[in-house]
Order: structure tokens, then sequence, then C-alpha cells
């Protein structure tokens, strides 16, 4: 779940939903050889997907007990964030390249984990996961670090305008900006256009929640508004880094 403070109020966007306007963003993109890859179905198909393993997760809000506060997809439980990966890369299966690259996203967002003991049983099966993937795929394992760039930097854009994140994020040479209202991408990969963006919200009052079961209904009873914006490009530009994992 995306969680998005707006004053009194929290819209929540799940993680589904952001990787469908992921794959919106990039159905666009025509640099970088995208629009004539013999594999751009299935490269648009994990980025859709991605986030596919949260798709039962989302269905209600997650409360952390210590807080009262709702979890987004950062600070949800271990146990949460480690178990979407594995549903959300076999439920591609029939598609190994796409399989490939959602395995391949899991690694390298949590990477900064990757020394941490309780993180071990994960690495080890999401390794195992893309090295099984990319084998049916007959694919060589570097083209598909090279087609990863397109899954992530989708994420990030999406992220970006989802989060209301202001913060500059960088994925090999693109940098990505969230300047309300628009989402600006240096350099430019729409060769000038720019286009409508949204994406739909439900709106939560900004409290403290007993429990599960309080967010739920909560969760219910929500009006669902749409978060609007746009799509632009920009000038090459300074690294900033990139934030956590989505």
């Amino acid at each position: 779940m995306i969680v998005r403070a707006a004053g009194d109020v929290l819209h929540l966007i799940t993680q589904p939903d952001h990787a469908a306007l992921a794959h919106q963003i990039m159905d666009r993109w025509i640099a970088d050889g995208l629009p004539a890859s013999p594999r751009r179905a299935s490269i648009l198909r994990a980025i859709e997907e991605h986030d596919h393993g949260w798709l039962d997760v989302d269905a209600s809000p997650i409360v952390d007990p210590a807080t009262g506060r709702i979890a987004d997809f950062i600070s949800a439980p271990l146990e949460v964030r480690q178990g979407i990966w594995p549903r959300g890369v076999t439920r591609l299966a029939a598609d190994p390249w796409a399989a490939a690259l959602v395995a391949q996203h899991a690694i390298h967002v949590y990477a900064r984990y990757a020394a941490a003991p309780e993180w071990q049983a994960f690495f080890d099966r999401m390794e195992a996961l893309r090295t099984d993937f990319v084998s049916r795929s007959g694919l060589p394992f570097p083209q598909l670090l090279e087609d990863y760039t397109f899954l992530r930097i989708g994420d990030l854009i999406s992220l970006a305008f989802c989060n209301g994140w202001t913060d500059a994020h960088e994925h090999g040479e693109y940098r990505i900006r969230y300047e309300p209202p628009a989402i600006v991408v240096s350099p430019d990969p729409w060769g000038g256009e720019w286009f409508p963006i949204e994406i739909a919200a439900r709106e939560l009052p900004n409290r403290r929640y007993r429990d599960d079961a309080d967010a739920a209904a909560a969760w219910r009873s929500a009006r669902i508004v749409t978060i609007g914006g746009v799509v632009r490009g920009g000038p090459p530009s300074r690294s900033f880094g990139e934030p956590g994992p989505g």
C-alpha cells in the first residue's frame, strides 16, 4: 500500500494500481530502442504486473500495532515484504522474461539488505527464480539487466507521483523529479510530448487506528478520489540517488 498524507486525510493507493500507472507511462516511452524491441510486450507486462504479489495484501490496510499508523509498502511487516515477491514472480511463469525481470526488481530494490541474516533466504529464493526464468527464456543475463532499466524507471516515475515525493531520484542516465503537478524525466524520453496521468486513491482520516479491523472499516467506507498530474521530459542533470522499493 502507498500511503500519501494530505493534511488531515490519507490517500491510500494500492501497489497494483501504482504498477498499472507505471505501465501506462512506459507504454509511451520512445527512447532506448523500446518501441522496436522484440521483448517489448514482456517488458511492459513485467512493468504492469511487477507488484501483483501485493493483490491480496492490499485488499485492506495493515496497521502497525506499535504506532497505530497504517503501514505502507516500506514499513509493512518483514514477512509481508518478503512474501509478496515469489508470488508475483511465479504468477508470470507463462512469460519467463517478464518473470525474470520482476525477480531482478525484487533483488534490486532490497539490495541494501543483502548482508542481513534475516534476508538471506529471500535473496536465495529470488536469485534461484531469476536464474530459472532467464534459463527458460533462452536469453542472456546481460540482456535482462539492460531491459530491467525500463521497469525500474517506470517504477520510480509512478512511485514519485503516487507518493508525492519531491526529492530527485535517478536510475542510469535518467533523473526523475516530481514538481507538482508534473513528473519531469531527464533527459526527455518522449520526444517533447506531454501527457496527463491520474491515479485513484481511497481517502481515509489521518489518525491512529486501533487495529486492522478499525482501518478496514474506514477503508470500506472511504470515498474514492482521483489524483491528477502530467508527465514531461526535461534536460539532463546531475545524480541524486534512488529511494526504496516499489
